[in-house]
C-alpha cells in the first residue's frame, strides 16, 4: 500500500451556508429591532399628539390661540381669561410641537432602516403573496386608487391615482366582500410584502407594497373604493 494521502480542506470551505444563516438572523434580528424601534416611535408620537390635543382644549376653554395679546388696550392682564394658564398652556405647547418634530424625524429615519432591512427578505416574502396563474385569468378589475399620499409606501410602491386593482394579495374580485377585507389584510401584512397586480391604461403591472407606519395615517397612505360592476 501507498502512503496515505491527505486532502486539504480550507477552513472556511464549509462556512458559505453557515455565514448565510448566521448572516440572515443577524438582520432578521436587527429588523425586528427596529421594527420595535419605530412602533415604540410612534407611541411616544401618538401620546405628544393626545397632550395636544388636551392643551387645545385649555385656549378654547378661553376662547383664545397661540397668537392672541394677553393684556388689554391699557396694558393691564386680560380680565376673560385665566393669564396664567394660557401662558403656561402656550408654553407647554410650543415645548410638545417641538418634541413632535423631532420625534417625526427619528419616526422617518426608522422607517427608512427598517425598509433597507427588510429588502433583503423581500423574495421570500411575496412568493406566498403570488396566486395561481390559472386561479387569477381574467380578472377583473374590483378597487380605483383614488389617493396617493406623498412619501407614503404606496407612492414608494409606484401605486398611482386612478390605477385599477385586479388583486391586493390574495383578494380578487371573486372572493372581495368589502374593504374590511383589505384592511384586515393590510394589517396582518405589516412589514411584509404584499403583491399588488394593477391595470393601468392597457398594461397589467405587479408592484410590491410593504404595508408599515410611516408619518402619515395608516400603513398605506393611499385610498381605494370599490369598482362599480358598470365601471368594469
Amino acid at each position: 500500500m501507498g502512503p496515505e494521502r491527505h486532502v486539504y480542506v480550507p477552513a472556511n470551505a464549509f462556512c458559505g451556508q453557515r455565514c448565510a444563516i448566521k448572516t440572515k438572523m443577524v438582520v432578521d434580528m436587527e429588523l425586528q429591532e427596529a421594527k420595535d424601534h419605530v412602533l415604540q416611535l410612534m407611541k411616544e408620537k401618538d401620546k405628544i399628539e393626545s397632550d395636544l390635543r388636551a392643551l387645545k382644549e385649555v385656549l378654547d376653554s378661553n376662547h383664545i390661540g397661540m397668537d392672541e395679546p394677553l393684556v388689554d388696550s391699557e396694558g393691564y392682564p386680560r380680565q376673560d381669561i385665566n393669564v396664567y394658564q394660557v401662558r403656561h398652556t402656550r408654553h407647554k405647547i410650543i415645548c410638545l410641537r417641538n418634541d413632535h418634530k423631532d420625534v417625526m424625524k427619528k419616526i422617518e429615519e426608522g422607517l427608512h432602516r427598517v425598509h433597507a432591512l427588510g429588502g433583503a427578505s423581500k423574495a421570500e416574502e411575496s412568493i406566498a403573496d403570488i396566486p395561481d396563474s390559472q386561479e387569477t385569468e381574467g380578472l377583473e378589475p374590483f378597487l380605483r386608487v383614488n389617493l396617493v399620499s406623498p412619501g407614503s409606501p404606496a407612492e414608494t410602491a409606484g401605486i398611482q391615482v386612478e390605477d385599477l386593482i385586479l388583486e391586493f394579495g390574495s383578494v380578487h374580485c371573486r372572493n372581495f366582500k368589502s374593504l374590511i377585507d383589505i384592511g384586515k389584510l393590510v394589517e396582518n401584512s405589516r412589514y411584509k410584502t404584499v403583491n399588488v397586480k394593477i391595470k393601468r391604461g392597457s398594461n397589467t403591472i405587479v408592484l410590491s407594497l410593504i404595508p408599515r407606519p410611516w408619518v402619515g395615517k395608516g400603513l398605506l397612505g393611499c385610498n381605494v373604493i370599490p369598482v362599480e360592476v358598470v365601471e368594469r
